[in-house]
C-alpha cells in the first residue's frame, strides 16, 4: 500500500475491506499504519498471512535481536491467553516454526495472519508503559482517554486515587492549551514527563501533546460515522524511544459525518416556562387529585387566579380560577400548559395544543412515556407531534417531562409539584440563591424535605426528557445572578447533553458560583469487554466524573455527600475563603485527634502570637491554665464555659493564619448550655448567653467560612436544629466535616487542593 496515502485515504482503504470481510474493527497492522500516519511511533514490523510467505523475509529488516510475534485475528481479544504471543530470537527457522505451530493451534478460530515486530524493551512501572485513546461517547461526544497502561492498566486505574488515575478530555471544549494543568495532576503523566529523584524525564510533554492534539484531530473528522474508538496500550517507553506496541480500532456505522448541531427547539420560550405569565391546567378534579393539588401549590405561590386557567368542562370557576371546556376554548395562548392525566391521554392532548397553538410549553406530569415497555407507540406519537410544530411559525411549543413532578419557580410564582403542602412545606424566607436540577422527581423532594430550611430560587424535575434536557435547563439558568449553587441529579444524558452540560458548567464555575453533580446509573457500559481496554476502563460514570471535576463540578460521590455538599456549598457561599490553612476546635480531645487524622488538603498553621495570647488570657479567666494549651488543634476540654466557648472560637477564626474553621462541640458536658427548655433541669439553649446563641452571632459577625459540629444523640438535636435555623453548615462527625470541606476545597483550589496536607511544618500544631 502506498506510505504516501493520507490517514483519510488509509483508513477508507480499510474501512473497505474490514466491510468485505465483515469486521467491526482493524487487524492490529492496520492500527499500526493508521498511527503512522497520524504521527504516532510504532516499531518496525512486518505482516504476513502465513508461514508460507515468510521464505524470502529477513529478520534483520526489523532491527532487533528478538523479534515478537503476534497471531493477527478479529475475533481472539487476549491473545496472550490462546498462546498468540511468543518472543522469538530474530532467526527466520525458528520464526517459521513457531508460526506454523501457533497456525496450527488456531485452527478454526479466524486467523487472518501474523504480525512479526522488533522487541521493544522497556519499563513495565508506572509512567513506562502509557494508555491512549479517545472514543466516542453518546453523553458527550469524542472522548480523549489518557492514563497508566499496560496488563497493570485495570488494577492502577482503580487503586490509584481518582484524580491521580485517568485523565478525560473533551476535544473542542477543553483547548489543548488547557490540557497541561489537567495531566499534571495524573500519576503516569508525572512518572512519565517529569524529574523523579535525580531522574531526568522519559518523555518530552511536547511530544505527549501533540500525540493527543492528532487524536483529537482525527476524532473531530471520523468519530463516529467510521472510527468509534481507537485505543493504544501501551505506548511503551524504552531505551531507544517510545513505540505504540498494541492498537485496538473499533470501526462506526457509517453514514455522514455527524456533526454538532444547534437544536431545533425554540429555547427562548424557556422564559414562558419557568416565568409564566398565563397556565393551563389539564387534569383538575372538584375534589383533591394531583391537578387540584398543583393548581392550590401555584396559588400558594402567588400566580394570579385570573391568569390560571382549569380545562374542566361544566364549570366555570374552580378555587377562584376560571375554567374552559377544552383547549380551544382557552381565551388566550398560554405561556404553560399542564397535562396532568393519564399517560393515555397525552398524544392526543400534544397534538390539539400544537394544532390549536394553544401554548408556549409543556409540563407532562405522568410516567408511562418511555421508561416503561410498551409505551414507546405514545412516545412516538409526542415526538411527532413535537417534530412537525418546529416546522410551524414560531416553532411551536417546549416540553418537559414525561414521568416528571414539574418544577418550583419562586420567579415564577409557579409549583406544579403535585405534593402538598402539608407533606412539604417551604420556608416563607426568601429564595436561598440554590436550583435544583433532576430527573427524578422522588430525588428532588426528598432532598427539600431533607434540608428543610432550604428555599431554592428553583426546583426543576426533567423526568424522562422527551424535550427539554438537564442541560438545556443549566444553560437557560446560568446567566441567572441570583443563583450561586446548581444541585444537578442525573440518570442518563440525552444525546451529546453531557456536553451541552459541560459547557454551561464551565462558564457557571468560571465565575465564581458552584455546579455539583450526582451521576446515577454507574455501571460501565463497556463491562463485558476486555478489562484493559477503554470500554470498561473509562465507562460512563468514570467518564462523566473525571470530564465534570475537570470543569470544577463537584461530583458527589454517594447521595449523603450530595446532601452534605448541597448545604456546604449553600451555607458558605459568599464567605471569603482565601486558602487551605484550617483552624479546628473542639471541647473533646478525640474529636481533635480525628480531625487531625482527615486533614485531606487541608494544613494546620502555627497560631499567631497575638492569638496564643489571647488564647492564654481565656484560659486563665476560666481557670484553666496548664489544662488548655493555645495550639492548634485548640483542645478547650469540657471544662469550658459558654463565654468562653464563643471567645476561643472567635480568636481562633480571627487568626490572620486561619483561612477556615470547624467548630466542634460535644454537648453533654455540663459546663455547657446544651438543652431545649424542659422539666428537670434549669437549662435553656436558646438562651441569650447559651452556646448555641454565642455561636449563631458569632456567624453572623465572622466573615470567614467555618462549620459547627455536635456530635451527640436525639437529646441534643434542638441544638443543631437551631443552628441550621440560623444558617450555620452543620455536621454530626468532626470528621465528615472535614471530608466534605475537603470536596469544596479541591473545586476551589483545583492545584492546591490535589497535593496532600503539605509539608511537615504545615502539620505543626504549636
Amino acid at each position: 500500500m502506498d506510505a504516501c496515502l493520507s490517514s483519510e485515504e488509509l483508513l477508507d482503504s480499510f474501512l473497505n475491506q474490514a466491510r468485505k470481510e465483515g469486521r467491526e474493527s482493524l487487524l492490529e497492522p492496520e492500527g499500526y499504519r493508521l498511527l503512522q500516519s497520524l504521527g504516532l511511533p510504532v516499531p518496525r514490523h512486518a505482516f504476513f498471512r502465513g508461514a508460507k510467505d515468510l521464505e524470502d523475509f529477513d529478520p534483520a529488516s526489523l532491527r532487533s535481536g528478538q523479534v515478537v510475534m503476534k497471531v493477527v485475528s478479529p475475533r481472539i481479544l487476549h491473545k496472550t491467553e490462546v498462546g498468540g504471543v511468543r518472543l522469538l530470537p530474530a532467526s527466520l527457522p525458528e520464526i517459521l516454526a513457531s508460526m506454523r505451530e501457533m497456525e496450527q493451534a488456531l485452527q478454526g478460530q479466524s486467523v487472518s495472519g501474523f504480525l512479526l515486530s522488533e522487541y521493544w524493551p522497556h519499563q513495565q512501572d508506572l509512567g513506562g508503559q502509557l494508555l491512549f485513546g479517545v472514543r466516542w461517547t453518546t453523553d458527550f461526544g469524542a472522548v480523549l482517554v489518557f492514563g497508566a497502561g499496560g496488563i497493570q492498566t485495570e488494577f492502577l486505574a482503580e487503586a490509584l486515587r481518582e484524580d491521580k488515575a485517568l485523565v478525560c478530555l473533551t476535544p473542542g471544549l477543553t483547548p489543548p492549551g488547557g490540557w497541561l494543568p489537567i495531566l499534571e495532576q495524573n500519576a503516569a503523566f508525572q512518572m512519565a514527563c517529569r524529574p523523579f529523584r535525580g531522574q531526568a524525564p522519559r518523555l518530552q510533554e511536547s511530544r505527549l501533546l501533540g500525540w493527543l492534539v492528532a487524536l483529537a484531530e482525527f476524532a473531530q473528522e471520523h468519530m463516529p460515522h467510521r472510527v468509534r474508538e481507537l485505543e493504544i496500550n501501551p505506548m511503551a517507553i524504552g531505551p531507544q524511544g517510545t513505540a505504540a506496541l498494541d492498537v485496538l480500532v473499533k470501526l462506526g456505522g457509517g453514514g455522514e459525518p455527524l456533526k454538532e448541531r444547534i437544536p431545533r427547539r425554540p429555547l427562548h420560550k424557556m422564559r414562558h416556562l419557568l416565568k409564566p405569565r398565563s397556565m393551563a391546567v389539564v387534569g383538575v378534579s372538584e375534589r383533591m387529585n394531583p391537578g387540584h393539588v398543583i393548581l392550590r401549590n401555584t396559588l400558594r405561590e402567588g400566580f394570579p387566579a385570573q391568569k390560571l386557567y382549569v380545562v374542566k368542562p361544566g364549570l366555570e370557576q374552580l378555587d377562584g380560577c376560571p375554567c374552559v371546556p377544552d383547549l380551544a376554548a382557552l381565551p388566550e395562548k398560554v405561556d404553560l400548559l399542564v397535562l396532568s392525566v393519564g399517560a393515555a391521554q397525552v398524544p392526543d392532548l400534544v397534538q390539539q395544543c400544537v394544532e390549536l397553538d394553544r401554548a408556549e410549553s409543556l409540563i407532562v406530569i405522568p410516567g408511562g412515556l418511555g421508561e416503561l415497555e410498551g409505551s414507546e407507540t405514545l412516545v412516538a406519537r409526542v415526538l411527532q407531534s413535537l417534530e412537525q410544530s418546529r416546522h410551524r411559525p414560531g416553532g411551536g411549543p417546549l416540553l418537559n417531562g414525561g414521568n416528571s413532578l414539574g418544577l418550583r419557580s419562586t420567579p415564577g410564582c409557579l409549583d406544579t409539584l403535585f405534593i402538598p403542602e402539608s407533606k412539604l412545606p417551604f420556608p416563607d424566607h426568601p429564595a436561598d440563591p440554590v436550583a435544583i436540577l433532576s430527573q427524578s422527581g422522588a430525588f428532588a423532594i426528598a432532598r427539600s424535605s431533607a434540608l428543610a430550611n432550604l428555599n431554592p430560587r428553583y426546583l426543576i424535575t426533567a423526568g424522562n426528557q422527551l424535550d427539554l434536557t438537564v442541560g438545556d435547563y443549566l444553560h437557560a439558568l446560568k446567566d441567572d445572578p441570583e443563583i450561586r449553587v446548581f444541585a444537578c441529579y442525573v440518570e442518563g444524558f440525552r444525546p451529546l447533553d453531557g456536553r451541552r452540560f459541560l459547557q454551561a458548567a464551565a462558564e457557571i464555575t468560571a465565575s465564581g458560583r458552584q455546579v455539583l453533580l450526582y451521576r446515577a446509573g454507574r455501571t460501565p457500559a463497556g463491562a463485558a469487554a476486555s478489562a484493559s481496554h477503554t470500554a470498561s476502563l473509562a465507562g460512563d460514570f468514570r467518564i462523566t466524573r473525571e470530564l465534570a471535576a475537570s470543569f470544577g463540578v463537584l461530583v458527589a460521590p454517594d447521595l449523603a455527600t450530595f446532601e452534605d455538599l448541597l448545604a456546604l456549598s449553600w451555607r458558605l457561599d459568599g464567605r471569603a475563603w482565601q486558602g487551605l490553612h484550617v483552624g479546628l476546635m473542639s471541647n473533646a480531645g478525640f474529636e481533635c485527634v480525628a480531625m487531625a487524622d482527615q486533614l485531606g488538603p487541608f494544613r494546620l498553621p502555627r497560631l499567631a502570637p497575638e492569638t496564643r495570647s489571647r488564647l492564654e488570657a481565656i484560659f486563665e479567666q476560666s481557670r484553666l491554665t496548664g489544662i488548655v494549651v493555645p495550639q492548634n488543634p485548640l483542645d478547650v476540654t469540657p471544662m469550658m464555659g459558654d463565654a468562653a466557648f464563643e471567645a476561643c472560637a472567635r480568636t481562633l477564626l480571627e487568626d490572620p493564619q486561619v483561612d477556615l474553621g470547624v467548630i466542634s462541640c460535644v454537648p453533654l458536658t455540663p459546663a455547657l448550655r446544651t438543652l431545649a427548655r424542659s422539666e428537670g433541669h434549669r437549662e435553656d439553649l436558646l438562651d441569650e448567653g447559651a452556646v448555641a446563641r454565642r455561636l449563631i452571632r458569632l456567624w453572623q459577625e465572622s466573615e470567614k467560612p467555618w462549620v459547627a459540629v455536635v456530635d451527640s444523640g436525639p437529646l441534643y438535636r434542638p441544638l443543631a436544629d437551631a443552628l441550621k435555623a440560623a444558617g450555620l453548615p452543620v455536621f454530626e462527625k468532626a470528621d465528615r466535616a472535614l471530608q466534605c470541606l475537603a470536596f469544596l476545597a479541591r473545586a476551589r483550589f483545583p492545584r492546591e487542593g490535589k497535593s496532600s496536607a503539605g509539608d511537615p511544618g504545615s502539620r505543626s500544631i504549636g
